[in-house]
């Protein structure tokens, strides 16, 4: 058995996906000798790269095709391929002889893999390890695509979670031009997948989600856990014409990315799930960015660490009815917040609320006349300046919250594509998903 990776095909302005480059390898592999192809991933990377086009995809292709066998078959559809007219674009081709199943890649490159979905990796890291195991390569520009393609190679024994996209490829002399899909399709097809099938339509802003807008040759890709469900949901949309199909298994919509750590060690590129309080009151900026302050724990919570320093989180434009939910915290609220912090913000991919307030400390009413008291004097309690009631402090009232214990995420329009919907379950509080 052999393994073939690849990653950075595409570019952000003149198109190409590495999904199409994978699909056209495993078709080539196929109409040589009946090669047998027992499943292609797509591992998305971290999101945080700053080398990534839009959805920072590696793709490896399990085969029983000899090795010498599939890096020149590979290597010639990666070359004709490739966008490589955009200088951003650096393609990247590691081929392996082992078997998926039976016979793992070393623990080295496991790491690799994992590290590649959660950190920053140099080129050099993917050189070394691909020269210690013997592993057979081609690049063409400084090689970066080798990173992705490398941990392409290492991510089925690096993960543990799967799940499916069903992708549709146009005709060719298509590319480029507005796609025809027909809309209400998406929809009802959407609604008959749903929740087995996720991200296929965002109701509230009337999106068509798995229909991109890029000039690649992608028609619209189906996410979801079953894959039969996505291939059924794909096969119900009224379309232009239909070039090609490709069912992929993908860690698409696992979380996979976010690790566990502290207000206070989180480092830009990365992305947390992270332990707080509400530290200020959301502030809508110019743009209608909303922003909240995240601080520590209080101290004795069990995930408090004592730090003092307080963390920006941010919902973006982007969002849309997400901010809404940012806006209804209040100083007080203890949340898990999840997302990737950069420029010292931490951008938001969900959150949970596990403690809200519930009231809130308010200036006394005069009892006789109605009228709001006024302070009587540092330590003096208030006084009502009309009849001269007094009151010691003040009174505590129930708050009305819109928001309820559990979990929050952006719409399907916003969501990233490694970022797990809250559809799918799992979750330690309450969910609300957005459809």
């Amino acid at each position: 058995m052999t393994v073939v990776g690849i990653d950075d095909t595409d570019s952000r302005e003149l198109g190409m996906c590495t999904t199409y480059v994978a699909a056209a390898i495993a078709e080539r592999l196929r109409q040589d000798g009946s090669s047998a192809i027992p499943r292609l991933l797509l591992v998305r990377l971290n999101p945080a790269v700053e080398y990534k086009t839009r959805g920072n995809a590696a793709l490896a292709i399990h085969t029983d095709c000899d090795s010498d066998r599939a890096f020149a078959l590979a290597r010639e559809r990666l070359e004709s391929l490739a966008e490589t007219t955009d200088e951003r674009t650096n393609p990247g081709l590691v081929v392996a002889a082992h078997d998926p199943d039976d016979d793992p890649v070393p623990d080295d490159v496991t790491a690799f893999a994992r590290a590649a979905i959660r950190d920053h990796l140099a080129i050099d890291d993917a050189e070394s390890l691909i020269d210690r195991h013997g592993y057979r390569s081609w690049h063409t520009g400084d090689g970066r695509g080798r990173i992705g393609a490398l941990a392409a190679i290492g991510a089925w024994d690096a993960l543990a979670e799967w799940t499916y996209e069903y992708i549709s490829y146009r005709e060719p002399d298509r590319w480029g031009t507005p796609r025809e899909v027909d809309h209400e399709s998406v929809v009802d097809a959407a609604d008959w997948g749903y929740p087995d099938v996720w991200d296929t339509v965002d109701r509230g802003e009337n999106e068509t989600v798995c229909v991109p807008h890029t000039p690649g040759p992608i028609l619209h890709g189906i996410r979801g856990d079953d894959a039969d469900a996505v291939r059924a949901v794909a096969d119900r949309i009224e379309s232009e014409p239909v070039a090609a199909t490709q069912l992929f298994v993908t860690n698409q919509g696992t979380d996979v990315h976010l690790q566990d750590g502290s207000l206070s060690t989180v480092d830009d590129g990365h992305a947390y799930r992270l332990e707080g309080r509400v530290a200020s009151e959301p502030e809508t900026r110019r743009g209608g960015h909303v922003f909240v302050e995240l601080e520590p724990p209080a101290a004795g919570d069990s995930a408090a660490d004592g730090a003092s320093e307080r963390l920006m989180c941010a919902a973006f434009e982007p969002t849309k009815r997400f901010r809404d939910r940012v806006r209804a915290l209040r100083i007080g609220d203890r949340l898990t917040a999840c997302g990737e912090v950069s420029d010292g913000t931490l951008k938001l991919e969900k959150f949970a609320v596990h403690e809200l307030v519930r009231t809130e400390r308010v200036t006394p009413i005069c009892p006789d006349c109605g009228r709001t008291m006024k302070s009587a004097g540092r330590n003096q309690g208030y006084r009502c300046r009309e009849c001269g009631t007094s009151a010691a402090e003040k009174p505590t009232q129930e708050l009305e919250r819109e928001l309820e214990d559990g979990w929050y995420e952006v719409p399907p329009c916003a969501r990233r594509h490694i970022a797990k919907p809250l559809v799918r379950g799992g979750f330690d509080a309450p969910t609300h998903p957005e459809r």
